[in-house]
Order: C-alpha cells, then sequence, then structure tokens
C-alpha cells in the first residue's frame, strides 16, 4: 500500500492546484531576485546621494546579502520544525516591512541597517519556496517544475532593472525604488495566507489528521483515482529550540551525508560567487567604462532578460540530460563568457554579446542547480539542506562585493579576477561528478540508491530508506 507522501508525489500536475503554488511560491523568489539586482542599481545612486567610496559601496551589498545568508539559516530550520506554511509567509512580511523602513533611512548607516534585517527575512524566502513547491510536485514533473521555478529570477531581475531606469529622472531615487519594490510584497504576503500546509511534511510529523485533509483534498481537485494509503509513524526525536535548532539541523545535514552536503555547499557558493559578483558590480563596471546611467543600467539588464529564456531551456532539458550534465557544462562556460567580456570592455558590440552568454548560460545552470540540490536531502532536512547550503553561499558572496570592488578589481585586474572565479566553479563540478548522486527520475524519499557512501549517523525515518 502506498504511503500518504507517495500519494501526493504520483497526482497528475494541475494549473489549478499545484500550479497555483508554483505561482505563489515563484512570486515570492521575484522579489529575492529584485531585491539583490537592486544592490547593484542602488551602489552607484547612494555611492553619489552618500559620497561613498569603491569600498563604502560594496557594504550596500554585503550587508544586504549577510543578513540573507543568516535568514536562510535561520528560516530553513524554523520550517522544518514549525511547518512550510508559516515560514512561508513571515519571511517575506519581514522583508517587506523593512524595506520600507529602508527608503526612510536618514542616513548611510540606518541604511545598512536596515538592509540586514530586510535580508534576513528574504533570505528564507528561496529554502521555504523550493521546498513546499518540491512537497506538491508530482514526481513524474518535479524536476521540470523546480527548474521552471527559476524562471521568476531572471523575471525579477529584468523588472528591477527597467523600473529603476525609469525612475532614475526621479528625485531621491533610490527610495522610490525601495518602496515600490516592497508594497508588491506586503500585497503577496496576504495572498500567502491561503496556502496549505505541506502534505508530505505533515505526514513526516505525524499529523495523521491534517495530512489526510489536505491529501484527500488534493486528489479530489487533480481528479485522481482515490485508493487507500497509510501514513507512517514519525520517528521519535527531541526538540530544540533557538541556535540549539540551527545547529541541530547543520549536524543532521553532514551526517546524512559529507561528500553530498559538501557538493552542494561548493556549488552554491563557487556559482552563485560568480553570478552575484557580476549581477553587482555590473552597472558600476559600465559606468567606469564611461557609460552613462540608463546605458550602464539597460546592459545589466539585458544580461538577466535573456535569462528568462535560459531558464525555459533548462526546464526543457532538465529531465532529458540531468542535473549533473546541466550543472557542469553551462556553468563554467558560462563563467568563462564573463572573463570574455573583460578582456572585450573596449568593443561595445562584443562585450554585450558576452554579458548577454553569461546572463543565459547562468541562467540554464542555477534553476538546475536549485532543483538538484533541493532533490539531494530527505524531507524532514530538505528546507534545512537547501537553507544551508544557501547560507553558506550567501555568506561568502555576501562579502564578495566588498572584496571584488576593494581588493580583486584593483589588484588583480577584471580579466584576472574573473578566471580565478571559473576556476572555483570548475573544482566545484568535478567534486560534484564524483560526490553528488543523479536526482533524475528519483522519488523524494524512497530511493534506494540514495547515496554513495555508508553513513554511519543517519537521519532516523520511517519505512523505506530516505535520499
Amino acid at each position: 500500500m502506498k504511503t500518504g507522501d507517495q500519494i501526493v508525489q504520483d497526482l497528475p500536475w494541475k494549473w489549478g492546484v499545484q500550479g497555483k503554488i508554483f505561482i505563489i511560491g515563484g512570486l515570492g523568489y521575484l522579489f529575492d531576485a529584485y531585491d539583490i539586482a537592486l544592490n547593484g542599481f542602488l551602489m552607484p545612486l547612494l555611492g553619489k546621494h552618500f559620497d561613498l567610496t569603491l569600498s563604502q559601496r560594496g557594504l550596500v551589498a554585503t550587508a544586504n546579502l549577510v543578513g540573507m545568508a543568516l535568514g536562510a539559516v535561520a528560516w530553513g530550520a524554523v520550517a522544518d520544525r514549525i511547518g512550510r506554511k508559516r515560514a512561508f509567509s513571515v519571511t517575506l512580511l519581514i522583508f517587506a516591512l523593512f524595506s520600507v523602513l529602508g527608503a526612510l533611512s536618514p542616513n548611510y548607516a540606518v541604511f545598512l541597517a536596515l538592509r540586514f534585517v530586510a535580508g534576513v527575512g528574504l533570505g528564507g524566502c528561496i529554502p521555504v519556496d523550493y521546498a513546499l513547491v518540491a512537497e506538491f510536485s508530482p514526481r513524474k514533473y518535479r524536476g521540470r517544475i523546480l527548474t521552471a521555478l527559476d524562471v521568476w529570477w531572471p523575471i525579477g531581475v529584468t523588472l528591477c532593472g527597467l523600473v529603476s531606469t525609469f525612475m532614475l529622472t526621479l528625485d531621491n531615487n533610490w527610495r522610490w525604488m525601495l518602496t515600490t519594490m516592497s508594497i508588491p510584497a506586503l500585497l503577496l504576503f496576504w495572498v500567502r495566507r491561503g496556502i496549505p500546509e505541506s502534505p508530505v511534511y505533515l505526514t513526516k510529523k505525524g499529523r495523521e489528521a491534517d495530512a489526510r485533509a489536505v491529501i484527500d483534498d488534493l486528489v479530489a481537485r487533480t481528479g485522481a483515482a482515490v485508493e487507500p494509503y497509510v501514513i507512517p509513524a514519525p520517528p521519535e526525536k527531541a526538540r530544540s529550540r533557538g541556535p540549539a535548532a540551527a545547529y541541530e539541523q547543520l549536524r543532521d545535514v553532514w551526517r546524512f551525508s559529507p561528500r553530498i552536503t559538501s557538493a552542494a555547499w561548493l556549488l552554491f557558493a563557487s556559482i552563485m560567487l560568480v553570478y552575484y559578483a557580476a549581477l553587482s558590480w555590473m552597472p558600476s563596471i559600465l559606468k567606469e567604462q564611461g557609460l552613462g546611467d540608463t546605458a550602464a543600467f539597460m546592459s545589466t539588464t539585458l544580461m538577466s532578460g535573456v535569462g528568462i529564456v535560459a531558464v525555459l531551456v533548462s526546464a526543457a532539458l532538465v529531465d532529458v540530460v540531468g542535473r549533473k550534465w546541466l550543472i557542469g557544462v553551462t556553468a563554467p562556460i558560462g563563467a568563462l563568457a564573463l572573463v570574455v567580456f573583460a578582456l572585450l570592455m573596449d568593443m561595445p558590440t562584443a562585450s554585450v554579446v558576452a554579458i548577454a552568454a553569461f546572463g543565459f548560460l547562468m541562467q540554464l545552470a542555477i534553476p538546475a542547480l536549485y532543483a538538484y540540490v533541493s532533490e539531494l536531502y530527505p524531507t524532514l532536512l530538505r528546507a534545512s539542506g537547501f537553507g544551508w547550503a544557501s547560507s553558506f553561499s550567501r555568506a561568502l558572496t555576501g562579502f564578495a562585493p566588498l572584496l571584488f570592488g576593494s581588493v580583486m578589481w584593483p589588484l588583480l585586474g577584471l580579466p584576472l579576477t574573473f578566471a580565478v572565479l571559473t576556476l572555483a566553479i570548475v573544482g566545484s563540478v568535478l567534486w560534484m561528478a564524483v560526490a553528488a548522486p543523479e536526482t533524475k527520475g528519483r522519488a523524494l524519499d524512497d530511493d534506494p540508491e540514495d547515496v554513495q557512501e555508508p553513513r554511519p549517523a543517519p537521519v532516523p525515518e520511517p519505512g523505506p530508506r530516505v535520499l
């Protein structure tokens, strides 16, 4: 007899059912992209408004990204404890409220503090959103759904570029940019309150009545055949709170599989380091080349605009070629396109083509990466496993804008800087090839080929072995 989570994973896909969750979760992801992209557009404007040095401008992105790193850890653990639904809404509310306050900042120090707190809220969106969407998605389509979820990223970045460029003519334009982003986020918080809790999460927590109510509703609304199923008894495990809970989740993530976790962390760190460095500094780099604000903003917007098509291509390829091949080929080539851009900056047309190629290739790799890492962990570790990998990358990339502007770019020059970052991606991809399994076509929790090495201290789960 099937378990409840197997029933959910075998349901047909319906846009009015799982598709609604995909859209609402994706809109939260859109704001994550919008906010990170906004750092790059704010840096030159705040530099002029507050008379900042190049290093101080880098702190604009650093404060926000470090806050997101802490948020990814905290909210990933919280979501695995209190449920996806509550974390799903509160993360966005914190982000929206503190972004509005950031638009009212009287000075640079207050602005940095408020951007940090807004980042803490927003940092929880990606791990929570991916966990929720993954657990409502049918196994047959899960790879494509999770990969397609990333289409909201280039849409958010492109929208940010278009809105920011339009607002260049306004007085106090950076304040209006923050306010414009925050108001829709508050509206989305209200919409998110109607999303049901993940039935897969409910079954793992032993809330059988709640799980059956959600599962039966999903079966009825998707038109699937009604069949009996069981809800396995949950594992007995003491519950920790506060910092102890975060530490416990980190310990369990590494105990589950050091090889898989190290591969996930290195992939996240290297790929997102390159992407965030380009996204944060591209407007400033182009302005240093003599472009005006509008031209610099629109060239950066092009980099994200082509990514919308790339995500759709990635969604079509991820279940054909597999997650590992898609990441392993496109990420290194995408980083190499930045090296080409740095070498051809004196040739306007060629440099713009290189920027577009980078945006396209990286948006082939990143959606597959997010789908891949979210599938590597079992249900009770999915949000925290993804959250810790995301947090590690954001802790590292949080300081990248500062180091990029004050050390790497001035001392190494752009071509060598981007070449070093490319080598980091190559190294992480080679480790992924030997350390982590392919997840194409596998069930979330019951594939027997879940790990490529023995686990000395596995996370207890009922029934079959976990991923």
